[in-house]
Order: structure tokens, then sequence, then C-alpha cells
């Protein structure tokens, strides 16, 4: 869940403390010029500076759009207002929250200087820690979610319901933010003076080996096992309902409502484990090599990764766009500023979108 930040300016230099590099005029260039221990400055022409803002800015600005679509989706029609689409609704928020911290961090990666001081580092850790095990956490209630509604349909509307499924996000959140609250302040991220290493000017990743093994658990091997044994059962349950549907119609034989629904629940299973397969495989490898960065080139592929675990947050909407034709619906009366008619929020979009094929 968490980079070795701190370790970029130690291995690019040798653990030097007065790191800062020559520009093309062997003008030595630092993060805070005024001290002698300040991090070395990204060196980049100004047409590279300007593409780089220009990119990062759109890219957090899409991510924040397209997720704040899912959001007043889900939020205005009431038709939308599923125990599913609820918990999809909070990973837009954490995916959403994301695209804004995305423009923070990206300050970082091509200055390659912390301009905001040690108080804010702490703080920025701490978000980008509770936005990473938010999404984690909600694509286990995802998982949850899915293996009810195919492996035990007859008790889906019985164990699963919206208020259940409020109070388990609600839970989920809060325990998120506990978490990383504790983990920043135990390893004391806002006391400077616990820092034995490194450069002024940088917002290091700091972890004692107690913190260590519990974040391997709570952050990785817990959730990403629940995820994989589910959607291992989901899968194979989907692929024998298939099966079974398949050859009822081959067979010549009436479909009933219920395979019917099955065969809906199942497109949906498969809908959102693409979502959850996609962010596990930028998920893990990220979260294994930055428990074991040590060299120049291993920091650069955890902060590509890290970024690809950005992007991802951007994605999500795609797909929904692409096997949801809710979505499609209802940003459409977003865009075209329906949504601001009297009871629109009381439109069946479904009705709407069988409608205007």
């Amino acid at each position: 869940m968490k980079a070795q930040y701190g370790e970029q300016n130690k291995l690019l230099t040798g653990g030097d403390s007065h790191m800062a590099y020559e520009t093309e005029d062997h003008e030595i260039q630092y993060c805070f010029p005024a001290i002698n221990s300040s991090c070395i400055k990204g060196k980049h022409s100004r047409h590279e500076y300007n593409i780089m803002y220009m990119f990062f800015s759109l890219l957090s600005a899409w991510t924040v759009f397209l997720n704040l679509l899912v959001i007043i989706s889900i939020s205005h029609f009431k038709k939308l207002h599923t125990p599913t689409n609820l918990i999809i609704l909070s990973l837009a928020v954490a995916d959403m929250l994301v695209g804004f911290v995305m423009q923070i961090d990206a300050t970082r990666l091509i200055e390659m200087c912390w301009y905001f001081g040690d108080t804010f580092c702490g703080l920025f850790l701490a978000i980008i820690g509770l936005l990473i095990s938010a999404s984690l956490y909600n694509l286990i209630l995802i998982a949850v979610d899915r293996y009810v509604a195919v492996c035990h349909p007859l008790l889906y509307q019985q164990k699963i319901t919206t208020t259940k499924t409020l109070i388990i996000i609600c839970i989920c959140w809060m325990w998120s933010s506990a978490y990383n609250i504790s983990f920043i302040t135990d390893n004391r991220y806002f006391d400077p003076s616990s820092r034995t290493y490194g450069c002024y000017g940088e917002c290091p990743f700091m972890i004692n080996s107690a913190w260590s093994m519990t974040d391997l658990f709570v952050s990785f091997l817990f959730p990403c096992t629940v995820i994989i044994i589910l959607y291992l059962k989901i899968f194979y349950v989907v692929h024998h309902q298939v099966k079974v549907i398949n050859s009822l119609m081959k067979s010549g034989k009436c479909v009933t409502e219920g395979s019917a629904r099955r065969k809906s629940e199942s497109k949906a299973a498969l809908t959102l484990g693409i979502i959850v397969s996609v962010y596990l495989l930028c998920y893990i490898p990220y979260y294994i090599l930055s428990l074991t960065v040590n060299t120049v080139i291993s920091f650069k592929i955890v902060r590509f990764l890290l970024w690809i675990v950005y992007i991802n947050s951007g994605l999500n909407p795609l797909v929904y766009a692409l096997f949801y034709r809710w979505f499609k619906v209802s940003v459409k009366h977003i865009l075209t500023l329906k949504i601001f008619q009297t009871a629109s929020s009381l439109i069946d979009i479904f009705t709407d979108y069988n409608q205007s094929l």
C-alpha cells in the first residue's frame, strides 16, 4: 500500500545528504537553495515541464469528471439505489479523490521535491493510504455481494439489504481511516526529528518492523486472498450456470425468469470481476515491489506501478460505460441537464434505455 518514497534521493546519490545536480549551465540546483541539506531538483526543460504538467492535469481532471458522473448517476436516480450500486458509488468516491491526489503527487514526481512541509507530508501519505485501503476493501464488498448474488441467489435479498450495505460501507471507510492514521502517527511521520536519513525537501516513507508485518497482512494478504477465493468460486458457479442455461435453450425448453435473472447476475459478476481483476493486477506487483525497493531501477518501477494504480481509478467508469446500460442512459440525462427536471430522480432509466433503442 505504501511505496518507499523516501529512498528516492538516497538511491540517486548514494546516501549523501547534500544533494544537487548541475544544469546545462553548470549551476547547482536545489529544492531549497537556502538550505545546505536540500534535496535535488528535477532537471527538465521548460517544454518538458509544460507537457508533463498538462498531461497530469488532464489525467486528474479526467478521473475526477468520470467518477463524478458515476456518483451523480447512482445518487440521483432512485432506481439505482441497490446494494451493488451503493458499493460502486463508494468505490467511485475513492477513485474521484484519487484524481485530486494525483495532482499533488504529480508535482512531486516532476519536481522531485516536496514543498508542502512535514505535517502535510504525513497527512498526504495518510490520505493516499486511506484511499487505496478504501478501494481495496470496497472490492472485497463487491466480491462478497456478487458471491451471495450468484452462489446463493435465494438468500440475496434477505442477507444483502440497502441498510446493511450502507452500514458496512461506513465501517470500511472508518476502519481505513483509523488504520492509516494510526500507521502515520505510530511511525512518527509528524516528527521531523525522527528522520535520520535523507534530505530536506522529501516526503519519505517510514515504517518499523512491527508495522511492516501488520501492513503486509491488513493491506495485502487478507484482502487479496479473500477477493481471489471469492471470485474463483463465483467464476466456477457462473460457468456451471451458463452451461445449464445454454443446454436448456438448445433443447428448446423455456428459460424461466429465475434462469434469466441468474444470467443477469452472472453478467454483473463478470463485469465487476473485470474491475477487480485489473485493480489486483496493478496493486499486487506494486505492493510486492514496494517492500523490496533498494535500487534506482526498482524505485522507478514502484513509482510507475503506483501511477498505474492511480490511472486505474479513471478506467473504472469506462468499464461501466461498456457493460452497464444504466450508466449510458444516466450520463445522457446528466450531460443534457435532464436531471434538473421535475421528478427526474424517479425516471426508470432501464425503460428509458429500451425506448431509445
